[in-house]
């Protein structure tokens, strides 16, 4: 009785943390789509708006990441 209770539980947490996972995917690669648009429009010869925003969209990931964790 117990088994199938288990199972759901582990396929819930499998989704859960693969979407987790799909939407860091998504940040980041938005993260560095916007700061190459902004490194062109600015004509910065360093590529500062590229390094900057996907180190702040992986560290406000990674908040989000650690916030949904269960607090057992």
């Amino acid at each position: 009785m117990d088994e199938p209770k288990n199972k759901k539980k582990q396929l819930n947490n499998y989704v859960k943390y693969s979407g987790l996972g799909f939407q860091m995917m998504a940040t980041l690669g938005i993260a560095v789509w916007g700061g190459i648009k902004l490194d062109e429009w600015l004509e910065l010869k360093f590529p500062a708006f590229t390094v900057a925003l996907p180190c702040i969209a992986l560290i406000g990931s990674l908040i989000i990441f650690i916030r949904s964790l269960p607090k057992e």
